[in-house]
């Protein structure tokens, strides 16, 4: 298992609270907000998440950790969308689900949307892969927060992952 290092929760809050929208941001070709893109269409965007540093080195909180959201600015989880748009996106999140237990180890895959009015409002669902092997204790929420220390990963390492699943969601 990887080591975890701390996770900077000051610049995390900061580029939030006071940023511009990070999936907005991403969409329009900001270079600060670059992802690896796994997935487009005309209504969502799937891309491997990772989490903002000052060090601008590549963190995240678990390998394949993948966010998806729709494309518009949208910030209710339910409200802003159409039956038949959710159910779509959802499908995205089964598709995701099934590339990242083909491509890695896998345990089990969370599935959640977090972000917030006040940080991260653009609506969004994350798709996470738990790694065989961690402990129960370290499963579920505890996995999830960052404040347990985020992974360093090499960026070839996340180009290889990005091809193999953007190849199994593409075909």
């Amino acid at each position: 298992m990887r080591e975890r290092r701390p996770f900077d929760l000051d610049t995390y809050v900061q580029r939030t609270r006071t940023g511009p929208c990070f999936i907005c941001a991403l969409l329009s070709g900001h270079p600060d907000y670059r992802h690896h893109v796994l997935y487009q269409d005309e209504f969502f965007i799937a891309f491997l998440a990772k989490s903002p540093n000052a060090e601008r080195r590549e963190f995240v909180q678990a390998l394949g950790y993948v966010l998806i959201a729709p494309r518009e600015h949208r910030e209710h989880v339910t409200g802003d969308f159409t039956q038949d748009e959710y159910l779509r996106l959802q499908a995205l999140v089964y598709r995701v689900g099934e590339a990242l237990c083909a491509e890695l180890p896998t345990e089990r895959v969370y599935v959640l949307s977090l972000g917030s009015q006040q940080g991260n409002a653009h609506v969004h669902w994350h798709v996470v892969p738990l790694p065989p092997g961690v402990p129960y204790e370290q499963q579920q929420f505890h996995f999830l927060m960052a404040e347990h220390g985020v992974l360093e990963v090499q960026l070839s390492e996340l180009d290889d992952l990005a091809g193999r699943l953007r190849s199994r969601l593409n075909a």
